[in-house]
């Protein structure tokens, strides 16, 4: 029966399974998942339960939607010169001797990238145009990036694509309110670009991103508070355009979001957290609360988890609370763990597992060090290292970029 051609048996099937003639490719890979890192991707599945026969899988060949591939004996398996800033799927078969089997169903997108963090702006001995950048994946002091186009005084923003970081808004010399908008190239260093303008001028305007749209939140103006929404697609440039109304007025917020989802939180003495559905417009939805009210928290994330670092309250100073949320749910925050420091005013970025938080003021001085988190865990906040800038012992309420976060990855 080795050449097993013509009409079989029963008996002659089972002769065939049993002398392992009868062959088969292996089942098919399940549960696949994709994190990008620089130039690479960590592609993780679940084995097939059948074998196939001969009953043992000798390898797994992990494709790439522009066609790389990889082979492994395992998950996970890292699939190598890859494009950053190009979106990937991937699918995977598994391989017994008789071949490979079916493709599994595809990955879910991801861009990768450079894993690098920028910090841009804020006040030390007084205000700065310093931009910053840190590789987020591993720990140590800033480099020096660039430069503003101007100095800049701002809160909460965490706004990039893969490839191009924007910051708006702010107290900018001696314009109170400001309407610029500047980007970077990531990958690069160098000094910033103008963008464009916001629909209007403000201070203490948080701001989130996913890979194409970013969104400017609320801010102070010289009539009082606001509770404009401000878009710009970040591939391009230009003035910004209205979005819609947040829940609440604060300035001196912050946001965070993933690919389909903004979060914006907290500022002045409220604990308001709101979410909009960035690829659309429209006001913002009551989300929850955070744990606790206060002026400039920092928010970072991954695709699926936010978190809310630091704040100040009039009557109490300032918090070393971390919070987080479930992006996707609706719901108050619960607590994660704690900074290093109480402080308010930090900037903060992230890649897909791991969040960092730079500078802020620690009762009334500014610091330079930068903590670190991993996003999917809770607890303390560890030391990472320190900004570039020491002048007035660090800075405070600057912006955040990366080409990683959790709006991206």
């Amino acid at each position: 029966m080795s050449n097993r051609q013509g009409v079989w048996s029963l008996v002659s099937h089972f002769q065939a399974i049993g002398d392992t003639n009868w062959l088969m490719p292996p089942g098919v890979p399940t549960s696949v998942t994709a994190t990008g890192g620089n130039t690479n991707a960590s592609v993780a599945f679940t084995a097939p339960s059948f074998a196939g026969v001969p009953g043992t899988i000798t390898a797994f060949k992990v494709t790439s939607s522009e066609g790389e591939t990889a082979t492994g004996s395992s998950s996970p398996i890292t699939v190598t010169s890859l494009t950053n800033g190009t979106a990937y799927t991937f699918t995977v078969q598994a391989q017994n001797s008789t071949g490979f089997g079916g493709s599994s169903s595809a990955s879910s997108s991801i861009s990768p990238a450079l894993g690098r963090g920028i910090f841009a702006g804020g006040v030390s001995n007084a205000r700065e145009n310093t931009i910053d950048y840190v590789s987020i994946a591993s720990t140590g002091n800033a480099s020096d990036f660039g430069d503003l186009t101007s100095i800049r005084q701002m809160s909460g923003q965490l706004m990039s694509s893969s490839t191009r970081g924007v910051f708006a808004a702010g107290i900018t010399g001696s314009t109170f309110y400001s309407n610029i908008i500047d980007y970077i190239t990531i990958a690069s260093t160098g000094d910033a670009t103008d963008f464009g303008d916001l629909t209007v001028g403000r201070l203490g305007a948080g701001g989130c991103s996913n890979n194409t749209r970013a969104v400017i939140f609320n801010g102070g103006q010289a009539s009082g508070t606001d509770n404009t929404m401000d878009y710009i697609t970040i591939a391009s440039v230009g003035n910004a355009t209205d979005f819609g109304d947040t829940t609440t007025t604060p300035h001196t917020n912050c946001g965070v979001a993933s690919p389909t989802r903004g979060i914006r939180a907290g500022g002045e003495d409220v604990n308001v957290i709101d979410y909009i559905t960035i690829g659309s417009t429209g006001d913002a939805t009551d989300f929850g609360n955070l744990t606790q009210a206060g002026y400039g928290p920092a928010a970072a994330g991954s695709n699926s988890r936010a978190v809310f670092a630091g704040r100040y309250k009039q009557s109490s100073g300032e918090f070393n609370i971390i919070d987080y949320v479930t992006i996707a749910s609706t719901g108050n925050a619960s607590d994660f763990g704690d900074l290093t420091t109480a402080l308010q005013g930090a900037m903060g970025t992230s890649n897909s597992t791991r969040a960092v938080f730079g500078g802020g003021d620690v009762g009334g001085s500014n610091r330079n060090q930068i903590d670190y988190i991993t996003i999917a865990s809770t607890g303390n906040a560890q030391d990472f290292g320190d900004l570039t800038v020491t002048g007035g012992g660090g800075r405070r309420n600057g912006a955040a970029a990366g080409d990683s976060h959790g709006g991206i990855a």
